[in-house]
């Protein structure tokens, strides 16, 4: 907010000198815009007028401060409620700081400078919370249902299913091959549906080591373990009254994932060190490229878990099965490249769109959209040409087997594609070439000596 914009303060106070007093106080700033009211009732009818800030006096002739507070928070919970009593009660103030009051303070000899203190940061906060407003509904924006493109069967399929899940608040478990479009599907159901105002809280599994996982997700309070310096606040606890994405959920340790199924059962949390139960009401969301149903099978994942979160599943093709929608999606994102880097937008040559339908694309609309930023920079012309386009000698098999190469290097190769691939995530590398860590662990340690 800036310094010349009005601030809007209700001021409701039924003394007509300290009424006085405050009129005196808050003229010192020109920037305020300020309304009086005598009684609760009189102030309530105006509340709709949706003020920045208000003092509220706590002994009003026609009802409490505290019953006025508590209609101010179901009206908006976000406007701060400076309270002013004539009497210092701790036991009051607790209680109203409690029920969502900003401040407190007392009729004395320094409310004027407290009073313009606690203005000042109420008015720091409101700026905050319109601009976290702001970010948020251009975020809706970005993630509008729109945002997903295609038009082949199969993601209509996956549009009809996204349209039943904005519509309530029943989990959602999205499966598919890593890079076809987990987390952006996760995010048009948030952002579409009545919990868009709320956080959406994404976390990977797979990125978190696994001695941090629960204190990660859970929380946990200063020095109830070595390393905890100060309080953190666990995901869930972010995500409370939003929607919390769980990716890759099937890579979640079998110890962990008790944790999390008594979690889901009580809709409760509590952090590490802590003996506070915090009430969860929260939207879950869980991701995987693993077929779960088989984990189960295999014993690696909960059946009573898997179960629970199993809800609305969305099953996301992968790039290769929606071919008419690969030239719709290099488009977009072509459209998209030039405008973030303010160029003119290339057309793609029918002789480029051949090349594009001929490739299978292993890492799926998350390599495609590689593929044409990087043909937009190499493009010397106004259109996109085959000779734009890197597939990359890794990914093109025929390729692979050009040079003469003993076993290792060829072993080295295929791991060296594979971590690129998936961004160096060393366990699920493991488990698609289904080899030990430690094979991969060595391979690292031999390429860092060489």
């Amino acid at each position: 907010m800036s310094k010349n914009l009005q601030i809007k303060i209700f001021v409701v106070e039924d003394d007509p000198a300290y009424t006085k007093f405050l009129q005196y106080v808050l003229s010192l700033n020109p920037d305020f815009e300020v309304k009086y009211f005598e009684t609760g009732s009189d102030f309530v009818s105006h509340l709709h007028e949706n003020p920045s800030i208000i003092t509220l006096d706590y002994r009003l002739p026609d009802t409490t401060g505290e019953e006025v507070l508590k209609q101010i928070k179901e009206f908006n919970p976000d406007i701060p409620v400076i309270i002013i009593s004539g009497q210092e009660e701790i036991g009051t103030a607790v209680k109203l700081l409690k029920l969502g009051a900003y401040d407190y303070i007392t009729k004395d000899e320094e409310t004027k400078d407290r009073l313009l203190f606690a203005i000042k940061n109420a008015r720091q906060n409101v700026s905050l919370i319109n601009e976290i407003s702001h970010l948020k509904d251009e975020i809706s924006t970005k993630y509008d249902f729109g945002s997903i493109i295609g038009s082949s069967q199969q993601l209509k399929k996956v549009f009809s299913l996204v349209e039943k899940a904005i519509k309530s608040n029943i989990t959602v478990s999205i499966s598919g091959e890593t890079g076809t479009g987990k987390e952006v599907i996760a995010k048009a159901i948030h952002y579409n549906s009545k919990l868009k105002k709320e956080n959406f809280v994404a976390v990977n599994i797979t990125a978190i080591p696994r001695e941090l996982i629960e204190s990660e997700l859970y929380g946990h309070e200063k020095g109830s373990f070595t390393g905890a310096e100060s309080r953190r606040i666990g995901k869930f606890e972010e995500a409370n009254h939003g929607t919390i994405f769980l990716d890759e959920i099937g890579d979640m340790d079998v110890t962990m994932q008790a944790k999390l199924l008594r979690i889901l059962q009580e809709k409760e949390v509590t952090r590490i060190g802590s003996n506070e139960v915090i009430r969860l009401s929260i939207r879950i969301i869980v991701a995987t490229h693993k077929d779960l149903a088989e984990e189960v099978r295999k014993g690696n994942f909960r059946e009573d878990l898997y179960y629970r979160l199993l809800g609305l599943p969305i099953h996301l093709p992968p790039l290769r099965d929606r071919e008419n929608d690969i030239v719709l999606l290099a488009r977009h994102f072509l459209k998209e490249f030039a405008k973030e880097n303010e160029i003119t937008a290339h057309n793609i040559s029918n002789e480029t769109k051949e090349k594009l339908l001929k490739y299978s694309f292993p890492g799926n609309v998350r390599e495609l959209k590689s593929i044409i930023e990087l043909a937009a920079v190499m493009a010397d012309g106004p259109d996109i040409v085959p000779e734009d386009i890197t597939f990359g000698s890794i990914r093109n098999e025929k390729n692979l087997m050009v040079e003469e190469m003993t076993l290792k290097h060829y072993t080295h190769k295929i791991i060296s594609y594979y971590l690129e691939k998936y961004d160096d995530n060393v366990l699920l590398v493991a488990d698609k070439l289904d080899i030990g860590k430690s094979t991969i662990y060595r391979y690292i340690q031999e390429m860092n000596e060489e």
